[in-house]
């Protein structure tokens, strides 16, 4: 039971702050027309999640603690990636209900996976957080640790997209969807500055 817990707020602590991940989710739960079209999203981030929890975990993920030239090129191509996707919704930021706002399902995989998989913080906190705090199981006691981590993510994807699609629903004059698509790219240009910075003057 320990070790649950110990994941459970661990996962939690790692989650909860706003980031990329976060607004880009709830974001899509808010803006397509129904719930079950945000699913590319939110499995998306739940399964960039798992294998993220799961590489910490196993010892995979460790290399970017030993190559940092590596870590490198995830901040600069991180931060390209950001900055394209921030330019994109900016771009296509506006009502609800409007087509252009309506991120296509292949495109919520593509920039779901870029905030997930390509975001250097992401990678070096659940290296540092998940990974090393796992090394002190074994055996099944870390493969508990490591699935209830991975299900901590699922919920809260999948509570972030419903909060998002019952904002939405109750947005008539689609002026809180046009926020949040906004406050998205912010987000995004403001990640990408802060990876920008460290790639320059660490």
């Amino acid at each position: 039971m320990g070790v649950i817990i110990h994941a459970v707020v661990l996962a939690f602590g790692l989650i909860l702050p706003l980031g990329v991940q976060n607004v880009f989710i709830f974001n899509q739960g808010m803006s397509q027309r129904s719930y079950a079209r945000a699913l590319p999203a939110i499995v998306t981030a739940g399964l960039s999640d798992t294998l993220l929890i799961g590489a910490a975990v196993g010892g995979v993920s460790l290399i970017l603690l030993q190559w940092p030239l590596l870590a490198n090129v995830l901040y600069a191509g991180g931060s390209v990636f950001l900055l394209y996707m921030a330019w994109s919704i900016w771009r296509s930021s506006g009502p609800a209900n409007s087509s252009a706002a309506v991120l296509s399902a292949g495109r919520q995989i593509a920039f779901a996976a870029s905030v997930s998989l390509l975001n250097p913080h992401a990678l070096l906190d659940t290296v540092a957080v998940i990974g090393t705090s796992s090394l002190q199981y074994e055996g099944v006691a870390r493969f508990y640790f490591a699935i209830t981590a991975a299900v901590v993510s699922w919920v809260w994807f999948l509570g972030l997209a419903g909060a998002g699609r019952l904002v939405g629903r109750t947005d008539r004059t689609g002026r809180v969807s046009v926020f949040f698509n906004q406050l998205s790219a912010v987000v995004m240009v403001g990640m990408a500055g802060m990876m920008l910075w460290k790639l320059i003057f660490s």
